[in-house]
């Protein structure tokens, strides 16, 4: 088996270098070539200038010249005050210096012997010039031809990444939470390791397990956790890899991929994000014959195809199960679903604890009010959290995390960083100031709605104040009286500026919260059942097939979207009417906090609750 660090490690003789190498060094070798052709021509047009025989003679003669060098019937001549040869001339063949007139007693004559070996070279050094130059620029084209070559042959194969060898593997114990999960994966590590065990008694290994979870829950590292225990070769690539715009490169790729995990049985195959290859077939615009089904069939077939017997197990991920392909999901390809849900305020104290345990933490920190506080989070935002804490501790130059620095990464990852920098008037302060306050005050008042933990108009994120409210325990269901309370809640905001300042002088400060109101009052109609009208019926819209939603028509009527949209308005009005009764019931408990809001920009949790103190429930904000 390969050195899967080879992978990973940069390599500077690996071929892409050597082939850029060999390219810059053809590269060289022709601008000197050239070099040499100019310096050549340069030369050959910088030689001795030629005078006729009679100048020569006549100017010999006259003692003008202090040497002539006879080779052959070429006569190169030195003028006086000279140390070099600066004329050339041509005798006769066959003659003398004599037999052409010149005076011998004037002029120092030195005959050198005919030598024309210098001259043959240089002459089939220049004719070779150009067939070198074309042959050398044939072999750099065809070199980069069979690169481009190669290339195009590998375009085809599997751009999975092997893993198997390294020496700080993942494994169960590194894995905080997830305890079903494991549970479950646990078998097929078993299965890995012993399947002997399991086929005498006639036990089928399962060919595929589905990681399935919302994102960030740890779908990718549970099953690098599943190679580390097993100790097998662990083969991972995304979906998103199998389709090119070439037809048929999927397909190959699948196949590629199905065969080296086969030579490197028993092994594990981890397709991350299956979805963007493996969605219900028939939904695209290419038909039978779009690449990405292509690519779906070839892993079916590889899968549960004619060939049996082989120990190689798919582990894929994926957040939106709901689109998959029926075909993927039956039993003989995915045999198992391994669903991953959110940590609990259990798990994520633990999950805490490992992201801290090799950062110094000071003693007083409590990870477990961590935990209760951040109801919700997957443990990709509790790393983050943690990891904020580091940064946030070294830039204030704290040898250790403090408490201070947890809370305030934990705000910086819920709710957004704080743009202190954004500047505000003192009647946008006010504004803000009031429509917090509103927030706060509805949300406080209502029996069924979670407690106020802060309240500020420091801008955040996108948001220019905000109002936070934390459940106290983790919920799995929630009631109508919970999200009426809610929607009460959201538009706090909006009524208290109306209270406040008159209708026509709200501002567009409430914009999100009427746009997440507006959705959560639709939700609660069409998918949970909660109208008047239309009590215990949703109309459930699948958001996952954008052609789905092009070309078939809803499955209810006009009139009942007519009525959907009477009811979504029915519970707007309403919350609007509640959140009115208990703001004008408690003015001068916002104007309070209002005022509280102005001097400290930040309320905390205790203080907001002295505030609020005596606060009535009038009897028009009630349910009946």
């Amino acid at each position: 088996m390969d050195n899967p660090k080879k992978t990973f490690r940069a390599n500077p003789k690996r071929p892409g270098n050597s082939k850029r190498g060999f390219r810059s060094a053809g590269f060289i070798a022709l601008l000197i070539i050239f070099a040499l052709i100019v310096i050549a021509a340069y030369g050959q047009s910088g030689t001795l200038k030629t005078v006729s025989l009679t100048e020569a003679v006549n100017a010999s003669n006259q003692g003008q010249y202090s040497k002539l060098e006879v080779n052959g019937n070429q006569i190169t001549i030195t003028k006086k005050g000279d140390d070099h040869a600066t004329l050339k001339s041509y005798m006769e063949q066959n003659a003398t210096l004599k037999d052409e007139g010149f005076n011998l007693n004037t002029v120092n004559v030195e005959p050198k012997p005919a030598s024309s070996a210098g001259s043959t070279f240089a002459s089939i050094g220049i004719s070779l010039l150009p067939v070198i130059i074309i042959s050398g620029i044939l072999f750099i084209m065809l070199r980069s031809a069979q690169g481009q070559g190669n290339q195009a042959l590998s375009f085809g194969k599997s751009k999975a990444r092997l893993y198997g060898n390294e020496k700080d593997k993942v494994t169960f114990t590194d894995i905080a939470g997830s305890d079903e999960a494991k549970q479950d994966l646990q078998e097929v590590v078993e299965f890995l390791k012993y399947p002997k065990k399991f086929a005498n008694l006639g036990a089928r290994i399962p060919k595929g397990v589905l990681l399935v979870g919302p994102p960030g829950t740890g779908k990718t590292m549970l099953a690098r956790a599943v190679a580390g225990e097993a100790n097998v070769p662990f083969f991972s690539i995304s979906g998103s890899e199998f389709v090119e715009m070439f037809v048929g490169v999927g397909a190959s790729r699948v196949r590629d991929l199905f065969a080296k995990a086969k030579k490197n049985a028993p092994c594990i195959i981890f397709v991350d994000e299956i979805d963007a290859v493996g969605r219900k077939r028939g939904s695209g615009m290419g038909g039978g014959h779009d690449e990405r089904e292509q690519t779906l069939n070839q892993i079916l077939v590889e899968m549960d195809g004619f060939e049996q017997g082989q120990n190689v197990i798919v582990l894929a991920a994926t957040n939106r199960a709901d689109v998959l392909d029926p075909a993927l999901l039956r039993p003989g390809r995915f045999d198992r679903r391994v669903n991953i849900d959110l940590p609990d305020r259990k798990d994520r104290e633990a999950i805490l604890k490992v992201h801290f345990q090799k950062k110094p933490l000071a003693a007083h920190v409590d990870l477990d009010a961590l935990a209760a506080k951040s109801a919700g989070s997957s443990g990709a935002d509790l790393a983050n959290i943690a990891n904020e804490s580091a940064i946030i501790a070294a830039r204030l130059n704290h040898k250790e995390i403090s408490g201070e620095d947890v809370t305030a990464a934990f705000e910086k990852v819920a709710i957004g960083p704080e743009r202190k920098s954004k500047v505000m008037n003192d009647r946008e302060k006010e504004i803000t100031a009031f429509h917090e306050a509103g927030h706060a005050i509805v949300g406080h008042v209502l029996p069924d709605s979670d407690l106020v933990h802060k309240v500020t108009i420091i801008p955040r994120g996108g948001t220019g104040g905000v109002t936070w409210f934390i459940p106290p325990e983790d919920k799995s269901y929630h009631s109508i009286v919970e999200y009426k309370d809610v929607l009460a809640r959201m538009l706090g905001g909006r009524i208290a500026e109306e209270v406040i300042y008159g209708l026509d002088h709200v501002t567009t400060g409430a914009g999100s919260d009427l746009q997440k109101a507006a959705e959560l009052a639709r939700d609660m109609v069409i998918n949970q059942g909660m109208g008047k009208k239309l009590r215990d019926q949703v109309f459930h819209i699948d958001d996952g097939m954008m052609l789905d939603r092009l070309v078939h028509e809803r499955d209810y009527s006009d009139e009942t979207a007519k009525v959907i949209d009477d009811e979504v308005e029915a519970l707007i009005t309403e919350a609007a009417t509640r959140a009115r009764e208990v703001i004008k019931a408690n003015v001068e408990k916002l104007k309070a906090l209002k005022d509280r809001l102005l001097e400290k920009e930040t309320v905390e949790a205790e203080e907001v609750k002295q505030l609020l103190k005596g606060t009535a429930m009038p009897k028009a904000a009630a349910l009946y």
